[in-house]
């Protein structure tokens, strides 16, 4: 197991269960993005689709992974920077979702460009992914 497990739970005030340290896992072992669909087949028929649910909304509201919304509707999570605590994610950067192997990368080098809103409006996130052919499949 990855020692920096038990700190990120630590330092974020969870219970040290056995489905966040095997997610957490995941995500630390992990270079792409993780759908729910991912972490249910890699756990097996170790833990439930709710638990499993339930784990990935606590990590995004502690701010340990932010989500990553997808053309199909569908959500993918990634590990979040150090910097972003509960309810303070700073991930402003782009992703990039592969067309042929389906990994989604999070381009940390890539800022999000500032968005004009209209006034009136108030801004709580700005989601840019790009599409394509990663380096792997080129």
């Amino acid at each position: 197991m990855h020692p920096r497990i038990v700190d990120t739970l630590k330092k974020n005030q969870l219970s040290i269960t056995e489905s966040r340290k095997k997610i957490l896992e995941m995500f630390l072992q992990r270079k792409g993005a993780l759908a729910h669909a991912d972490i249910e087949q890699q756990s097996g028929e170790e833990f439930d689709r709710v638990t499993i649910y339930r784990t990935l909304q606590t990590f995004v509201e502690k701010g340990i992974i932010h989500s990553i919304p997808s053309a199909d509707n569908s959500v993918r999570y990634a590990l979040c920077k150090d910097d972003c605590s509960e309810g303070h994610h700073h991930d402003n950067h782009v992703h990039f979702m592969c067309d042929h192997c389906g990994t989604t990368y999070c381009l940390d080098h890539v800022s999000v460009p500032p968005v004009a809103i209209p006034p009136g409006f108030k801004v709580t996130q700005v989601d840019v992914v790009a599409s394509g052919t990663c380096m792997k499949c080129q």
